[in-house]
């Protein structure tokens, strides 16, 4: 089994089209390419974590079917366009933040990014979505939204090796080195 982690599909939700996406001609090829890509990168038996933003005025019945498509085991960190996602049988849904371990590495998932965590002092990563990759990463953060991923769940090594060549500390850490760089004057 893999773990994926994935944000911001907005699956059935035509003005994303305006929004960054244009260049999918309508919104049932913008849905059809995103379940492809997503089927192509997630094996039946995988996991995926999905940060928030599935579907936004979709019908339910096809969101339902569209979700049905789908390969893995799918658990939902809920977004802020939601409402319409939380019927779908996800394997478990969570409000706010989830702070776990995925493939041996401590993680904090949350829809919204943070400029602090729990645990970044020991290594700790948070991954978000929401800014459809308008925030840079640091070297503990990642924007795991479709639109920085080539529309499809990244993979927690592909996250490693991103997060490896990203030489930016996340904020809190860096204003500590700062700060303890300045010794006794401080």
């Amino acid at each position: 089994m893999t773990t994926l982690i994935t944000s911001d599909h907005h699956f059935g939700h035509a003005s994303i089209l305006r929004m960054g996406r244009a260049h999918f001609t309508d919104i049932d090829t913008h849905d059809e390419m995103l379940a492809a890509a997503w089927n192509a990168a997630v094996r039946p038996g995988d996991e995926v974590w999905h940060l928030g933003d599935f579907c936004y005025r979709c019908q339910p019945e096809r969101a339902a079917r569209i979700f049905a498509r789908l390969n893995g085991t799918k658990r939902l960190v809920v977004g802020n366009h939601d409402k319409g996602a939380r019927h779908l049988p996800w394997a478990s849904q969570h409000e706010g933040f989830v702070d776990t371990v995925l493939e041996g590495q401590r993680v904090t998932l949350c829809h919204y990014p943070m400029r602090a965590w729990q645990g970044v002092f020991r290594g700790a990563w948070h991954l978000f979505g929401h800014t459809h990759g308008l925030l840079e990463d640091t070297s503990q953060s990642c924007d795991v939204g479709v639109d920085r991923w080539g529309y499809r769940p990244a993979t927690i090594a592909e996250i490693r090796a991103r997060l490896a060549v990203t030489p930016d500390l996340p904020e809190e850490r860096r204003r500590a080195a700062e700060r303890d760089e300045g010794g006794d004057d401080a």
